[in-house]
């Protein structure tokens, strides 16, 4: 625990302007960010003394270990900053909301030549219009089932609407008339466009006019002794009404607005968001977050616009948001919300009328959905905990362990050896900090060996960015060598990103004030590469897991002992009897069947399992497609591809000359020889031959039989 006067920065230092600071603890990682009016003022509230400060406030200055801040122009940049920041860093002591679901869309791909109608759920795509969020998929098939008799645009995927004009002949939708068919030219990409736009103005709200027009249709067919057309009006004009049926109207005019409420206590707070489009409620989302800074209703308000509408634009953010409070600086998030809509945005109070209503109906839905997440949540925090205390007994650690990193080695008879590094940190897992490693000490299986070179590997990382920063000084070893140094070839270099991590950057923005080299300057943080990401292997676990017995315990000690790492403990989970083996003892730790430690062990080395065997069928799979084209070196995909384009086929490619294929764009002549010889080096495979008819199969592009 740290004392804030020990990194408290000098009197003067701040400056009094607006900016967004970071607070970093002693691994240099960002655990809380805020934006401020005054930098001056906001930062000296965090250094009163500890028994004034809010119990929150309190535990996250006395675990930082520096302060550090950058001054922008207005509190509107503020506001982005601090967003890109929270986003990028994911501080621990930030109010973070997680959906409480994974909400689905409907979404008109008018990116594509032929737009779609489909349920989409994730990030936004550009180019694709979005209505919703909807509570569940099947309300939107169902909606969009009645809308296809009125507006029938293109529902299927790429590979039917490709097979459909292969062969000539629409799907079953284009012969009951729920699809235009543009699939073999019943209508023209333009007027297929004009149908999704009419049913995207149809879904945004602009209802009225359309449902009119139908009206007059209907009766002006009907006029002529059209009755079989009027007819056809008539229920296509009933099934727009029924499903505009499914969305309630809530306001007499085409109000355009989000409703947000906040429900909380003391630990935890539930927001509900109800999107109102045309008047009628189109969707609802919630979320749910821990109060882990001291924030109050506003301030809950202002974590959710910016979570709500960080990354929308143009007409998903609405021209009024109402809300149970309006933030600090309801001005700055008015304007910020304006840039992010391009026109005025109204950010109020409900105070009378309809809106009052609502928002009291979508103050109910927060509270309950409070109350439902607490009743699930209760069991899984008492369980966690007693997990973490129940493991620490049986290894005799000092303290729970908070952070556990597992590793697993995975190979098929010695082939494609790779590793996994998973991590539970609080006993979830956290996949933005998951790695992978390629072995490249040696070739063959030899799992106790791989172990021993991955826990190295991770470990002299972690003690190169530890030196990075002067927590740990290279001193020379008794031998008069130097202390380890980071390996050359890394595994995260080969293998890249675990899945799931965050890219997030700033981007282009203001450049960082402060008086430099103090630990609390603007300047980049050494655990950050030149693009402001998270550097790799910089924080370490207070629970190191190998996936083995007493072999590859020993061997990740070893590995430790030889870097001179003597603060991390280390424990196996053999498969066979689910016994746990500590280093240097003749006789495992036995947990009962019924621990929760004993489950979470399992869970750690189970997802680690999971991970490096998904990784190594991932090569395996990929060598097993490798052609003899990626054998020339210097070849990219895109020559490849230009070649086989160009010949057809790897057969014909092998029989041209260094003359025809330098007839290629982009291939010169040396390459061409390169080409030639190695296609003349690799043994073509036995042609393939067709069992029930006996017919000799060619070569397909990528030079593999079919």
């Amino acid at each position: 625990m740290a004392d804030p006067s020990s990194y408290r920065p000098k009197p003067g230092q701040i400056p009094d302007s607006p900016g967004v600071y970071k607070f970093r603890d002693e691994h240099r990682r960002v655990i809380y960010v805020g934006k401020a009016k005054s930098l001056r003022q906001r930062l000296a509230n965090y250094f009163q003394p500890l028994t004034s400060l809010h119990p929150r406030t309190a535990t996250m200055v006395t675990t930082a270990a520096s302060v550090e801040w950058t001054v922008v122009a207005t509190e509107v940049e503020a506001l982005q900053l601090e967003y890109s920041w929270i986003k990028e860093f994911d501080p621990r002591f930030n109010v973070k909301y997680r959906d409480d679901k994974s909400y689905p869309y409907l979404a008109v791909t008018m990116n594509e030549e032929f737009p779609r109608v489909q349920v989409m759920r994730g990030a936004k795509k550009k180019g694709v219009r979005y209505f919703g969020p909807y509570s569940h998929a099947w309300a939107i098939r169902e909606t969009v089932d009645l809308m296809l008799r009125v507006f029938p645009v293109r529902t299927c995927s790429a590979g039917v609407f490709k097979r459909s004009a292969q062969i000539g002949r629409p799907c079953l939708l284009g012969y009951i008339g729920k699809c235009a068919a543009p699939c073999v030219g019943r209508v023209t990409p333009e007027e297929h466009r004009e149908l999704a736009e009419d049913f995207s103005d149809f879904m945004a709200g602009r209802t009225g006019a359309y449902l009119r027009r139908v009206e007059q249709q209907m009766m002006a067919a009907a006029e002529d002794m059209e009755y079989e057309r009027a007819a056809r009006l008539r229920d296509d004009l009933g099934a727009l009404k029924k499903a505009l049926e499914k969305n309630a109207i809530v306001f007499n005019d085409a109000t355009d607005a989000d409703l947000i409420a906040v429900a909380e206590d003391e630990l935890e707070a539930a927001v509900q968001i109800f999107h109102v489009r045309g008047g009628r409620v189109r969707g609802q989302r919630g979320w749910v977050t821990d109060k882990v800074e001291a924030v109050d209703t506003s301030g809950l308000v202002e974590h959710a616009l910016q979570q709500l509408y960080g990354e929308e634009t143009g007409d998903s953010v609405p021209k009024e948001v109402l809300v149970p409070a309006l933030p600090e600086d309801a001005d700055a998030v008015s304007g910020w919300l304006a840039s992010r809509r391009g026109s005025a945005v109204s950010l109020r109070i409900p105070q009378r009328g309809d809106k009052k209503a609502l928002m009291v109906t979508v103050a109910r839905n927060a509270q309950q959905a409070l109350v439902l997440h607490k009743t699930k949540r209760a069991s899984d925090l008492t369980t966690r905990s007693r997990a973490l205390e129940e493991i620490a007994t049986a290894l005799e650690l000092d303290s729970a362990p908070l952070r556990i990193e597992c590793f697993d080695i995975s190979h098929l008879q010695g082939d494609d050896v790779v590793a996994s590094m998973v991590v539970f940190e609080d006993g979830l897992a956290r996949k933005s900090e998951y790695r992978r490693f390629q072995i490249k000490g040696f070739e063959g299986q030899d799992d106790v060996r791989s172990m021993h070179e991955v826990i190295s590997r991770r470990f002299k990382r972690y003690l190169s960015e530890k030196a990075r920063t002067g927590e740990w000084v290279e001193e020379e070893s008794s031998d008069g060598t130097d202390a380890p140094d980071q390996v050359p070839g890394d595994p995260a270099d080969a293998a890249g990103r675990g899945p799931g991590e965050a890219a997030g950057a700033a981007g282009p923005g203001p450049e960082p004030t402060g008086p430099a080299p103090a630990p609390h300057s603007g300047e980049m943080s050494a655990l950050q590469d030149e693009d402001g990401r998270p550097k790799r292997f910089a924080y370490p676990p207070q629970l190191l897991v190998v996936d083995g017995g007493q072999p590859q315990v020993a061997a990740a000690k070893r590995a430790l002992d030889e870097l001179g790492i003597d603060d991390i403990a280390v424990c196996g989970l053999a498969k066979r009897l689910e016994e746990v083996w500590v280093p240097e003892e003749d006789d495992p730790v036995v947990l009962p069947r019924s621990s929760e430690g004993l489950y979470l062990l399992q869970r750690v080395r189970d997802e680690a399992h999971r991970f490096a065997i998904t990784y190594q069928r991932a090569k395996r799979t990929k060598r097993f497609k490798a052609g003899p084209l990626d054998a020339v070196p210097g070849l990219g995909d895109t020559r490849k591809h230009a070649l086989i384009k160009h010949f057809g086929s790897v057969k014909r490619l092998r029989s041209a000359t260094i003359d025809e294929i330098c007839e290629v764009p982009g291939i010169g002549r040396k390459t061409a020889e390169t080409v030639a010889a190695a296609l003349a080096e690799a043994v073509p495979a036995a042609p393939a031959v067709n069992t029930a008819t006996g017919e000799i199969m060619e070569e397909d592009d990528g030079g593999s039989t079919t």
